[in-house]
């Protein structure tokens, strides 16, 4: 099949964000032109081996490209109780035989944007880079077709503190840029990884019987990741949401209902730090509101917001890529 989209992959590559960089790169129809990679779930020297490391079991030769190491106001707290040391669930996988290219990700990011218009950005990490990358070229959303971000909470609990997932958490300075950015936002949120999302007993049965090397480093890399999330939620089986927003990003029919707001992130709290506030109801353009809300009227819909997918869709997509 013909190449028909060009994407550009952001991440902090740990467990699940390796699963969802091998569906892209086994993706038919996709051409990945880079993968630039952030601190986040571990650090970003580590993060750019496990991406490396997963392009080559693929047996791509994508570029990876080393971005930021920290948030842009705070220290990095990442989230390797999660993931395990490595990311990756401590499993001892070898250095990779390439090494990252010289260019900076957020330059990356604003010259594959200026090579390719219409390029699908795909952020699965915090959202420093593409700050960054805003900074250099404000106008950045110009050029890009779907930027489509997993992050966030809407309107739910979140998997890091009451009120927010860990992406937009860990540099919510960056993600409050990034929303007010211009691009062209698709919120992919932790509430749909959860429930139907989550591989069972069975799904995970379906995965071991492919019987191939990337099925089986998948369920592998994600051991860690597990037990974390058991003992997070209470749920049994391998939540994999960076992988869920792959799927949306490479068959958007898998988001199953959506809806366009206003949506911003809390950065001065201790307690809703993070935590993406979205006008469902659009109450802040209600008149008795506006001397309350008058900064936020300038703002129009700025995300879509995806709230419920096609759990069985999301899985064929996964096992297709790994079988």
């Amino acid at each position: 099949m013909a190449v028909s989209r060009v994407f550009l992959i952001d991440t902090d590559t740990a467990s699940d964000d390796a699963v969802a960089l091998i569906m892209a790169l086994r993706a038919p129809d996709v051409d990945v032109a880079a993968i630039t990679v952030v601190a986040g779930n571990v650090g970003v020297d580590q993060a750019c081996r496990n991406a490396l490391y997963t392009a080559e079991l693929c047996g791509s030769s994508v570029p990876v490209f080393r971005g930021a190491e920290a948030p842009l106001m705070r220290p990095l707290e990442d989230a390797s109780w999660f993931h395990g040391r490595d990311g990756m669930g401590d499993h001892g996988y070898p250095p990779p035989r390439r090494s990252v290219e010289k260019l900076h990700a957020a330059d990356t990011i604003v010259e594959m944007a200026k090579r390719h218009p219409g390029l699908v950005l795909v952020t699965l990490g915090p959202l420093t880079n593409i700050a960054l990358a805003l900074q250099r070229k404000p106008d950045l959303g110009n050029l890009i077709g779907r930027c489509v971000v997993m992050g966030g909470a809407p309107c739910c609990e979140g998997n890091v503190t009451p009120a927010a997932e860990f992406n937009i958490w860990c540099d919510p300075e960056a993600a409050h840029s990034v929303l007010r950015g211009g691009l062209p936002v698709e919120l992919v949120g932790w509430h749909l990884c959860r429930s139907l999302a989550v591989l069972d007993e069975q799904d995970i049965a379906n995965i071991e019987a492919l019987k191939t090397p990337l099925a089986h480093f998948a369920l592998e890399c994600n051991s860690t990741a597990r037990a974390a999330y058991l003992e997070q939620t209470g749920e049994h089986g391998i939540s994999l949401p960076d992988p869920v927003a792959m799927s949306i990003a490479l068959d958007p029919a898998v988001g199953t209902n959506w809806s366009s707001h206003y949506v911003d992130v809390e950065t001065n709290s201790v307690l809703t730090r993070g935590m993406t506030v979205v006008d469902r109801l659009g109450v802040a353009g209600n008149a008795r509101n506006r001397p309350v809300w008058k900064e936020l009227l300038q703002y129009p819909p700025n995300a879509k917001i995806c709230w419920t997918l096609d759990a069985a869709k999301w899985k064929t997509v996964l096992s297709r890529a790994l079988s």
